[in-house]
């Protein structure tokens, strides 16, 4: 009995070591805000958000959670996000699952629901009062507002929810979980180069490239478990199938008359193996007797998947991969400046329709052939944009204290390439300022194109980061020191003419008096309630979004 209750008293010191943890400190607070952990089904993080399944979304008290100083902004799309910020989310996801679970344990065992729970319990037993009273308070100053905001995000996640773009959201769910992976490994490699080129710590740099080499020659394998995992399979079965690619005694097999070469096929023949290992595992399981089916099912899966692979898949895939690099060479260097625009304009409309995780692949195809992939970079220049257009919306609503406050929290962000705040919290819900950001991004990106197309390419050895914080990552034809130039020329471009076009053109007179005349009288209907949490003052502009609501959900 004496040991029971000293391990109880450890379990509660532990549990408030654990509660003094600014982290966790997060996580509570955003715990019943949500729903309470009865309403969250799953828990995911990306670089910058945490990604819930929510049971149901009506639970959900929206303004309260964006006004939080921690959280920078939503997205609702098949899950609901949460934008932390790069570091953080990392940090506070854990916290919050554990609180998500302490809350299970809690219903499970009510007799320890105050020791085990205790603040996770509290949100759950106290958040429908407390959503009731918000949205209350909320609909009585912002029904129209709120209307709004709810039939635009209604018609993104319908038009995001087509079959192509479900499925190009479960390739990026294979890609993202190894985008820490690449970045710590890029940035070792940038660091390996840097001593290689001065000469600096001859004995240590071996060690370097190994550290950064070696999960990139094993990456086809970590897309293999991944990819299984994803589409139901068991997911060693997927990494023993893409596994094939990477072994070096592929170079003794012949396929269509040629030789294989290790890696060839790289992480698309990796997906495709993983993919029909999972197929004929699914197929074997219905068929095959459940006596022999631990040694049957493995066998016949991994077999099959491999046979395909070393004279199928490897062969085509590689021709493909081949070809991803060919393209954005071709296009790079003859489309040069215009096509760098078009890439560095579109990209923001792309995000909006669902489209970019289709590009997820193939930087990690590029980075897999030639060690970085040349389309980020130029790319990254979107986020440029909508920083130099948030600084001119800051200086033209002079008077309008919401949606400045809301730019000053978001710009440090914004500057490290987090842009979720500004698009969604300022220059969105404006319209016409977000095409005038696009616009930013189509200037940085012909710069950096322009110089492509004269003989300097710009890359990056990871995907994920963008804005000043790809900058470690920054890796090309030429020195780091011209690369890091270029790459920073084409920033000092996608701010100026975000802002020169977002300053002259992103408001008409009437927006501009609407706005400012609003946020003066402090008594206009519809920015009122925005007017109250600092960051969901990107719905301040809400008499603006008639004009720009268009485009808003078009975007979508």
């Amino acid at each position: 009995m004496s040991t029971d209750n000293t391990d109880n008293t450890d379990s509660s010191k532990d549990r408030a070591d654990r509660g003094g943890d600014p982290n966790r400190r997060i996580a509570e607070a955003i715990l019943p805000l949500v729903g309470g952990a009865a309403n969250v089904t799953s828990v995911t993080h990306c670089m910058t958000r945490m990604r819930l399944g929510l049971a149901d979304r009506s639970l959900v008290q929206d303004e309260p959670l964006k006004a939080l100083p921690d959280v920078l902004g939503v997205v609702e799309d098949d899950t609901y996000q949460i934008v932390l910020g790069p570091g953080k989310v990392a940090r506070v996801t854990p916290q919050f699952e554990a609180l998500t679970q302490e809350a299970a344990e809690a219903e499970a065992q009510p007799a320890a629901a105050t020791a085990a729970a205790g603040g996770a319990t509290k949100g759950t037993d106290g958040e429908p009062a407390a959503g009731t009273a918000g949205s209350a308070t909320t609909a009585k100053t912002a029904d129209e507002l709120a209307a709004e905001g709810a039939a635009i995000r209604a018609a993104r996640k319908q038009k995001n929810a087509t079959p192509v773009k479900l499925m190009l959201r479960r390739i990026a769910n294979i890609f993202v979980p190894l985008i820490p992976a690449l970045i710590g490994c890029g940035i070792v490699a940038g660091l390996n180069g840097l001593f290689t080129n001065a000469g600096w710590l001859p004995a240590l740099t071996p060690a370097l490239t190994a550290i950064a080499s070696g999960f990139m020659s094993l990456i086809a394998v970590f897309v293999g478990i991944n990819t299984a995992r994803e589409f139901g399979g068991t997911p060693v079965l997927g990494g023993a199938a893409a596994a094939v690619i990477v072994f070096p005694g592929v170079a003794d097999v012949s396929a269509f008359g040629e030789k294989l070469a290790p890696g060839q096929g790289g992480v698309l023949g990796a997906l495709f193996a993983a993919l029909l290992a999972v197929y004929v595992e699914k197929g074997c399981r219905r068929v095959v007797p459940s006596a022999v089916d631990v040694l049957v099912t493995p066998t016949v899966t991994v077999l099959v998947a491999g046979l395909v692979t070393l004279f199928g898949l490897m062969f085509v895939c590689g021709e493909i991969a081949t070809g991803i690099g060919h393209l954005a060479d071709w296009l790079l260097q003859h489309g040069g400046a215009a096509a760098g625009f078009l890439l560095g304009g579109l990209f923001l409309p792309l995000v909006m329709l669902g489209l970019h995780q289709a590009l997820i692949p193939i930087h990690t195809t590029l980075i897999d052939q030639s060690g970085y992939t040349v389309l980020l970079p130029i790319l990254a220049m979107a986020g440029a944009g909508q920083v130099g257009a948030a600084i001119a919306i800051y200086l033209r609503l002079r008077r309008n204290t919401s949606i400045r406050k809301t730019i000053r929290s978001a710009l440090p962000a914004g500057f490290l390439g987090v842009g979720e705040p500004l698009i969604y919290g300022v220059s969105l819900p404006l319209g016409r300022p977000f095409v005038t950001a696009c616009v930013g991004g189509a200037f940085g990106g012909g710069v950096v194109g322009l110089f492509y197309q004269l003989g300097t390419s710009v890359g990056s050895t990871a995907i994920g980061p963008s804005g000043w914080a790809l900058f470690p990552l920054l890796k090309g034809n030429h020195g780091l020191g011209a690369i890091a130039a270029i790459y920073a020329l084409g920033l000092a471009a996608g701010y100026v003419a975000g802002f020169v076009a977002t300053y002259f053109f992103g408001f008409s007179k009437q927006m501009l008096n609407e706005l400012n005349a609003a946020a003066q009288d402090g008594a206009a209907t519809e920015p009122q309630p925005s007017a109250q949490p600092p960051a969901s003052g990107g719905t301040d502009p809400a008499p603006a979004p008639a004009p720009a609501g268009g485009p808003g959900g078009t975007l979508a």
